[in-house]
């Protein structure tokens, strides 16, 4: 379509990116706020949603999410969101498995746990709920201008986050194009349970000391008293272009800024010999700064009887941990009241510069070092379907399930001894069910 065209049909092209949705990812979702702006103010509108999300033998979570909006005149938008969730099961420790039973410290000191041999060390303790709300506030200065705040918090158990963030978008060219610039700002308390860890320091095994005094004075040593904080300020500029009467275009810049305490306090590390038998387990260490860039483009498109969309993120920050995902959906209405989704992802990531799967005895311990394979090579892959439909009096129906599979990988370090005869980047599988209803 010409330039000409557009702008004859500027009003039509903004109908349907309002009915293509087009939001900005990431902490700044305020594209979806103004396409709200030009409706009328009306009743309440409310979304809830269930969803489970389950790994095979590890994490399994349970969570309820309610939104709500409401629109006061053609300008103002209000947005509520709460969210309340529950997670139980297991978690990889970062030890490696042994041909020997292992024992490990709880978390808290109190008490331990075991290892069969073989198995992959998980940390069976891992439960908590959390509860996070937010309030989102979006206003229309004029025809061209269009502002966003809002505040949000979370707390859990060892955790408690707190955040505001504003956002602006200029419209230009009859708003077929528009500019985005949007900041945000988050301050994060860590209160771990039994405290921080002293980093690289030895987990105490009461096994190992003939009397309680002894084991728990061992114990206070690897801690250190009171919680810490960190401290998150992002930024984002991006820029949503129509194409045609079909089409949008996005693209986003991101970066993020990250300091204060980032080191994982339930993760430790083996110390294996020449032979892989290990010597001692370390709690890890990560730097306590982060500097992040994402770059991402998405383009969307209405079809005869459906929409479909494309992306690519690239992340890459100064922990050397860089990442690519590719994503897709695409949205098929059987009729006008009932639809199917196919969504389809994929996503490479290389090690942080820090990443270790272990620790070798012979050799000198490292400023920062983490076996967390969360920050170590993988690659991972999501199928994902859904249904929705349409019911009576405007409201809406739908179902999803997604499958998820992550393939953690050696990032090139030798493998000693009896180690080779373990699985020590074995695959993670899980599975998401979610049930929505808005009305």
């Amino acid at each position: 379509m010409t330039q000409k065209k557009n702008q004859i049909n500027a009003r039509q092209s903004k109908q349907i990116a309002g009915a293509l949705a087009l939001a900005s990812c990431g902490l700044f979702a305020t594209s979806g706020h103004a396409t709200e702006l030009s409706k009328k103010a009306d009743d309440w509108k409310v979304d809830a949603a269930l969803m489970y999300y389950g790994e095979q033998d590890r994490v399994q979570a349970v969570e309820a999410i309610g939104t709500a909006q409401k629109a006061f005149g053609d300008d103002s938008v209000l947005d509520l969101k709460l969210v309340v969730d529950s997670l139980t099961g297991a978690s990889a420790s970062g030890a490696v498995a042994q041909s020997t039973s292992q024992t490990f410290t709880r978390p808290s000191g109190n008490g331990q746990y075991s290892v069969a041999a073989g198995d992959t060390p998980l940390d069976d303790t891992f439960h908590d709920t959390r509860v996070q709300g937010s309030v989102n506030w979006a206003q229309a200065l004029n025809s061209d201008w269009k502002v966003n705040a809002g505040v949000y918090g979370s707390k859990e158990f060892d955790y408690m986050s707190m955040g505001l963030n504003a956002s602006i978008e200029r419209g230009f060219n009859k708003d077929n194009t528009t500019l985005f610039l949007g900041t945000a700002y988050s301050f994060d308390v860590v209160d771990p349970v039994g405290g921080r860890p002293v980093d690289l320091s030895s987990m105490a095994v009461r096994d190992n000391f003939a009397s309680e005094a002894a084991y728990r004075t061992a114990f206070d040593a690897t801690r250190q008293s009171g919680s810490d904080n960190k401290q998150t300020a992002d930024v984002m500029l991006g820029i949503t272009q129509v194409l045609s009467q079909r089409w949008l275009l996005q693209a986003n810049y991101g970066l993020s800024s990250v300091n204060g305490y980032l080191t994982d306090p339930y993760k430790v590390l083996s110390v294996v010999d020449n032979n892989g038998i290990t010597q001692d387990l370390l709690y890890e260490s990560r730097p306590d700064a982060r500097l992040k860039h994402s770059f991402y483009v998405m383009t969307k498109g209405a079809l005869d009887a459906g929409v479909v969309d494309f992306s690519y993120r690239y992340n890459t920050d100064d922990w050397d941990l860089t990442s690519h995902t590719l994503e897709t959906h695409y949205r098929y209405y059987f009729t006008g009241n009932f639809y199917g989704q196919l969504h389809l992802r994929y996503y490479q990531q290389t090690a942080a510069n820090f990443y270790q799967p272990f620790l070798m005895a012979d050799t000198p311990l490292p400023e920062f070092a983490s076996a967390d394979y969360r920050i170590g090579d993988m690659s991972a892959y999501t199928i994902g379907i859904k249904f929705g439909h349409r019911l009576s009096g405007g409201h809406e129906m739908s179902y999803r399930l997604e499958y998820y599979q992550q393939d953690p990988k050696n990032n090139g370090t030798t493998i000693p001894g009896e180690l080779q005869n373990f699985d020590l980047f074995p695959t993670q599988k899980a599975i998401t069910a979610q049930f929505s209803y808005s009305f």
